[in-house]
């Protein structure tokens, strides 16, 4: 079978895809709050998204997580993923799966579970409904925790990320490690990503993981395990939850001497690290031909440019972002 690899001889299995920068939230770490979005007419089609994905696959890619922004808030999403679902079924795929802030889990969870979904990543960075507001400037918590227990009895799996905010959140650490065990769910902590410009200063946001590792087992038993789901977290086991706790530390700890992924945007940029500006154009070779021999040419070409990881700084001198680009172009 035909596979992507790197020039660090790093196997490339897992696209992550944003079928949407739009967003029904606009959170303060993420957005400015009056975003600027992409024109329709800029954005891959359905229908194109599937044939990327698709030639990822036919080339080695083994999982898909689409992301957005909101992945459910664009129209007809539901077809893409039911399309997408069917590798899953002839085991071209290992898993198909996706990253929301939960706001649509209500209305379409049965169905992501019809298609082949069988866990999913719920962004939840507070379970104060006031704080929740504020984070994410239109949320609403009550509707996201109803998404939540929509998507368990549906049968989804669910893993919480949440982004270490200091001074926001890094009081409530606790109650979330006993929300998720209680639940049933694992907890996934981010160190805030220093990309777009937003309405504030990431320097007073930035809270090192480092640091509340450290905080965390003055009251729980942290266990180094042995697990991966294919991202960049590091997990250990709480010993008195029994659930598992991740940690995704692009500054304190790059991820970057495993990476095995890379980025599509719904206008069909490919970006083969998070942390970097270079990036490959698929959208010429996708509409050139009917034929897939320049897509996947292309394809191998941009895999052949992969860096070997990121540059992520918090720039304190300049106060700007590592990365011009919105982590909602790009996909979480």
């Amino acid at each position: 079978m035909p596979e992507l690899i790197d020039p660090f001889q790093r196997r490339i299995t897992y696209l992550r895809v944003s079928v949407t920068d739009r967003c029904d939230f606009r959170c303060v770490y993420c957005m400015a709050e009056h975003m600027t979005f992409l024109p329709k007419a800029e954005l891959l089609t359905l229908e194109e998204l599937d044939r990327l994905c698709v030639a990822f696959i036919a080339q080695g890619v083994r999982k898909l997580r689409l992301t957005g922004g909101e992945p459910l808030v664009r129209r007809n999403i539901m077809w893409l993923i039911e399309s997408l679902g069917r590798h899953v079924a002839d085991g071209s795929l290992d898993e198909l799966t996706l990253t929301t802030n939960g706001s649509q889990l209500a209305r379409y969870a049965p169905q992501l579970v019809g298609a082949g979904v069988r866990r999913i990543n719920v962004s939840v960075d507070t379970l104060d409904p006031d704080r929740f507001r504020a984070i994410t400037r239109w949320g609403d918590l009550d509707k996201v925790k109803a998404g939540i227990a929509a998507a368990k009895s549906a049968g989804l799996r669910i893993k919480i990320n949440a982004v270490a905010l200091k001074g926001v959140n890094e009081d409530e650490f606790d109650r979330m490690i006993s929300w998720c065990g209680d639940e049933g769910m694992d907890l996934t902590l981010i160190e805030t990503m220093p990309m777009g410009d937003i309405d504030g200063d990431r320097t007073d946001q930035y809270l090192p993981l480092s640091v509340v590792r450290a905080r965390l087992r003055e009251r729980w038993t942290l266990d180094d395990i042995d697990y991966q789901t294919g991202g960049p977290a590091r997990y250990v086991r709480i010993k008195e939850t029994g659930g598992r706790l991740g940690f995704i530390t692009p500054l304190t700890h790059n991820f970057c001497e495993s990476c095995n992924r890379v980025r599509l945007t719904c206008t069909g940029t490919l970006y083969m690290c998070l942390g970097q500006d270079d990036a490959a154009d698929l959208r010429t070779p996708l509409r050139a031909s009917e034929s897939d021999d320049i897509l996947i040419d292309a394809i191998h070409e941009a895999i052949g440019r992969k860096p070997k990881g990121h540059d992520f700084v918090i720039d304190r001198r300049h106060n700007r972002p590592a990365v011009t680009r919105h982590m909602s172009v790009t996909g979480g």
